[in-house]
């Protein structure tokens, strides 16, 4: 059993803007905000209790630790950024450990969409609609972009599907 419909229609109206603004930002200055995973972990915090049954909601905040856990080894290792961690940490408690392979597969899905749209953008004349965006000058790619789009189309899937 994954997560619910009512479940997501409650994080939805939270993480749309905080998902828009890590994309935008990603973009545009190749960091994620502190206080973007903060919002998004907070509003985890208190949505959660309406969202979720409480011994669930309690269990999803395992997710967290684990994924910051885990993350903060990859970071070690140079593989992925702090920002990127902190992110997906502060998302982890609103995925269903049950839809783990269709995470995944959302994921792979919106980091190839994301690196493609992103890469056609950065060669065509769309450019100059953003021309200081420091991540068309770095050869790294703004991971945030497709976290925040995995997030997003997790959420809408399970509003629409379930």
């Amino acid at each position: 059993m994954g997560l619910t419909a009512y479940a997501a229609y409650w994080f939805l109206p939270a993480v749309i803007p905080i998902a828009i603004f890590v994309a935008w930002n990603d973009m545009r200055s190749m960091k994620i905000p502190n206080l973007a995973s903060g919002a998004l972990l907070f509003s985890y915090a208190i949505l959660g209790l309406f969202a979720l049954p409480f011994d669930l909601y309690l269990w999803h905040w395992l997710h967290f630790a684990v994924v910051l856990a885990i993350g903060i080894l990859f970071w070690m290792s140079g593989v992925i950024g702090g920002g990127d961690v902190k992110f997906m940490a502060a998302a982890a408690p609103m995925f269903a450990v049950a839809d783990l392979r269709d995470v995944m597969l959302i994921y792979a899905s919106c980091l190839l969409a994301a690196l493609v749209t992103h890469r056609a953008v950065k060669y065509s004349p769309l450019r100059k609609v953003a021309p200081d965006w420091i991540s068309w000058e770095k050869s790294k790619f703004p991971k945030g972009l497709a976290l925040s789009g995995t997030l997003l189309c997790y959420l809408l899937l399970v509003a629409i599907y379930r």
